[in-house]
């Protein structure tokens, strides 16, 4: 019987947008875009300026997601971002309608929510780091060419086959404005600092702002570069100690969710107990609250540390 009737819920939600006009992307971007700008009290942006109030958990999920995609250039996808959050709180609701337990409606529903968000989050530290990486090299050989010629727009033509995709549109954008928009050096390397989100490359494009006005000043570029490399390390050794965590964090929820169909097998009694009763549905609930908030915690403090000026 709930089987048919969150059918029939699922099937006068489909009308409602049929009849309404209104397609799923749409309704979720509006949807998330009333909790994204949504007018505050002057009291409230004091307090989170001064960080005496934090924003909610889902505004700054929404936010650092958003300036992901920007940073990865896939700010278009955000509106299919928000409608495929918004079918995994439907699906997780569902889930937990199907079970039975009402307990674990709001948890699952939530919960499922922010799945990709998170999945986002965890893409976006594989980007960064190959980004990183790239940079390492780019920003290297253009430094050692630069102290050569003492001619950033030399340096970088020169250097151009040598380097790949992100990194490599960003510098060839670079020499076609020079050479074909705008002669101002400087003011293509202020342009230039604004297109990668990276602390070391800007500030490395801050020391080759510096340099155009006094040419002593470019022994301060080789130390800049070398802090990519500390980070590289210092990311690699991070990476082998929290291997180990994680691999047991998913160990450990892989039992827990797969213990409930084994307590089928083993002991039927205890089973309808977890599964039919209060107090199991309340401790299944309890569970899916845990496993989600640990998850959190995990992708949030295994992200690569990235240098900050």
């Amino acid at each position: 019987m709930t089987t048919v009737l969150l059918i029939a819920c699922i099937g006068m939600i489909a009308g409602s947008f049929i009849l309404l006009g209104l397609t799923p992307i749409e309704f979720t971007t509006a949807v998330f875009g009333k909790l994204t700008d949504r007018p505050k009290s002057l009291r409230d942006e004091v307090g989170e300026f001064t960080r005496r109030k934090k924003q909610s958990y889902l505004r700054r999920e929404i936010a650092e997601v958003q300036s992901i995609l920007k940073v990865t250039g896939r700010t278009a996808r955000f509106p299919m971002l928000c409608a495929l959050s918004l079918l995994c709180f439907a699906v997780g609701a569902s889930i937990a309608i199907m079970l039975s337990n009402f307990f674990l409606v709001p948890v699952m529903a939530v919960g499922c929510m922010f799945l990709p968000f998170w999945w986002v989050k965890l893409t976006a530290s594989h980007f960064k780091r190959d980004i990183a990486a790239e940079l390492e090299t780019a920003l290297s050989i253009i430094t050692t060419a630069y102290l050569r010629n003492e001619d950033i727009l030399t340096a970088v033509d020169e250097n151009l086959p040598y380097l790949n995709p992100p990194v490599l549109s960003v510098f060839k954008g670079f020499v076609s404005r020079v050479r074909l928009v705008d002669p101002d050096v400087t003011a293509a390397l202020h342009d230039l600092k604004d297109r990668i989100d990276n602390a070391v490359y800007v500030e490395w494009c801050d020391a080759l702002i510096a340099c155009q006005h006094d040419r002593s000043l470019k022994t301060t570029l080789t130390p800049i570069v070398s802090k990519l490399s500390d980070m590289r390390v210092v990311n690699g050794e991070l990476e082998n100690m929290v291997f180990e965590p994680r691999k047991e964090f998913i160990i450990m929820q892989v039992l827990v969710v797969g213990n409930i169909p084994l307590m089928y097998f083993l002991n039927k009694d205890w089973y309808h107990t977890l599964m039919h009763t209060p107090l199991g549905q309340i401790i299944l609930t309890i569970c899916a609250a845990v496993i989600f908030v640990s998850t959190a915690f995990v992708i949030k403090l295994t992200q690569p540390i990235e240098y900050r000026r």
